[in-house]
């Protein structure tokens, strides 16, 4: 089975199907944004701290393994967050399940983006220049997040491909127990 580079990464953290649905939880997505901020100030921090950098950064690194795991499966899956999360699982699978041509090129132009601004951070953090680290920073999270909202286009188009990806779309027992706005009283 042929696998995305995105697939090799997600094996590479050991990202079961368990730890996915505990990914979809728009705790672990939220607060996984932190992990950046700290890993820039454990590496700016060198010359002041020292070695106790290296313990920041395996802190920082530690912390974007241990998110996906830390949170319980969600209660619902009906939000921008968890559907982003189960638009990176449709993306990963592309090989298997062939996307749409419109969700093709802009997920990897995004995913350019940030790797622009990654180089740009490192480069910035390895000369203790703030203008490049701070434009770096933002050219990450601006890549990032709209890479993430595309992927949420990207969930929404794809859901109904297999029972699978359906099966990822839940609503809580209130949500689905609630009248909808179209319910007549």
């Amino acid at each position: 089975m042929k696998q995305t580079l995105e697939g090799r990464i997600a094996k590479l953290f050991s990202m079961s199907d368990e730890t996915w649905e505990r990914h979809a939880n728009p705790w672990s997505v939220w607060t996984r944004f932190t992990a950046l901020p700290v890993l820039i100030a454990a590496i700016w921090s060198r010359t002041w701290i020292g070695p106790w950098a290296w313990g920041l950064t395996g802190l920082a690194a530690l912390w974007i393994w241990v998110n996906p795991r830390i949170f319980p499966k969600p209660a619902s899956t009906d939000n921008w967050a968890s559907k982003a999360v189960l638009g990176e699982r449709v993306w990963i699978n592309r090989k298997q399940i062939p996307l749409p041509e419109h969700h093709r090129l802009a997920p990897k132009l995004l995913s350019g983006l940030s790797g622009l601004g990654l180089g740009l951070l490192v480069w910035g953090l390895l000369q203790l220049h703030i203008w490049p680290t701070a434009m770096g920073t933002a050219l990450v999270y601006a890549g990032k997040v709209w890479f993430l909202d595309r992927m949420v286009w990207l969930y929404e188009d794809m859901k109904g491909a297999t029972p699978e990806y359906s099966s990822w779309l839940y609503k809580n027992k209130a949500e689905q127990d609630a009248p909808s706005e179209a319910t007549p009283q």
